[in-house]
């Protein structure tokens, strides 16, 4: 079944959202239970979300403010893409070599390598174009040999065979075309999660490798401004006086 383009976004993730998109990713519960209002969640409903995050770890209370843990503060640093740097044609290549791992640490190493927008071209040999700054993951450093070289084959063909890009294209506009639709803040609350969800999952290819029209930076932008407004939705709360009921 195809996924739906803007799937329910429980309470859980609401928050989550709300924070990843702050600069410190750290807020009053007065300011969260504010803005999931006007998201559509009630408070009796964000309280209890917030309670149940508390208890799990995922975040950290103090003086009635909630901010990310550690384990999903690096959530937020996956969000933003990384630095780009000039591509020469060759390929990052690793190819794992240690023998006997568990079902969970072959699953751990595909979820790292995904969030490292890196493809599997065969059991156990990962390769993506070497454009980003950034260096392996630790995880995968040991257990692997990791090399650069250049592929024989066609780069744009086995771009292609790794990512299904007119796919990944075609659900970004239509992400765009329904930010540009919603006409209430909770449809476009939702809708943007989603599209940041689907940003998360591009894979950074050189432009040189990529079809026209690719909508990733138009995505980056249109999250950027809502960021933009955010931090500005935060500080009208903040400024709201305490005894001011928050609907």
């Amino acid at each position: 079944m195809p996924r739906p383009l803007v799937p329910p976004v429980p309470a859980r993730s609401a928050v989550l959202s709300l924070l990843l998109g702050a600069q410190p990713p750290t807020l009053s519960g007065r300011e969260i239970v504010g803005a999931m209002g006007l998201f559509g969640i009630s408070e009796s409903t964000t309280r209890v979300a917030l309670s149940r995050m508390v208890a799990s770890g995922d975040l950290t209370r103090r003086d009635g403010t909630y901010t990310l843990s550690d384990r999903l503060a690096r959530r937020q640093r996956d969000v933003t893409a990384p630095d780009r740097r000039e591509w020469t044609g060759t390929w990052e290549i690793a190819v794992v070599t240690t023998t006997g791992r568990s079902a969970a640490d072959r699953v751990a190493l595909r979820g790292e390598m995904a969030r490292q927008r890196v493809a599997e071209l065969r059991e156990g040999v990962w390769t993506r174009p070497a454009n980003l700054r950034r260096r392996w993951p630790d995880s995968l450093l040991a257990v692997s040999t990791c090399f650069e070289a250049r592929p024989l084959d066609d780069p744009a063909a086995l771009a292609a065979r790794l990512w299904d890009l007119p796919a990944w294209s075609a659900r970004g506009h239509a992400y765009l075309e329904a930010l540009d639709d919603a006409s209430d803040e909770p449809t476009r609350f939702v809708t943007m999660v989603a599209a940041v969800n689907h940003l998360q999952t591009d894979p950074l290819l050189p432009a040189e490798l990529l079809p026209g029209d690719w909508p990733a930076e138009a995505l980056d932008a249109t999250y950027e401004r809502y960021r933009e407004w955010l931090a500005t939705m935060r500080d009208n709360l903040s400024a709201m006086p305490p005894h001011r009921p928050v609907r």
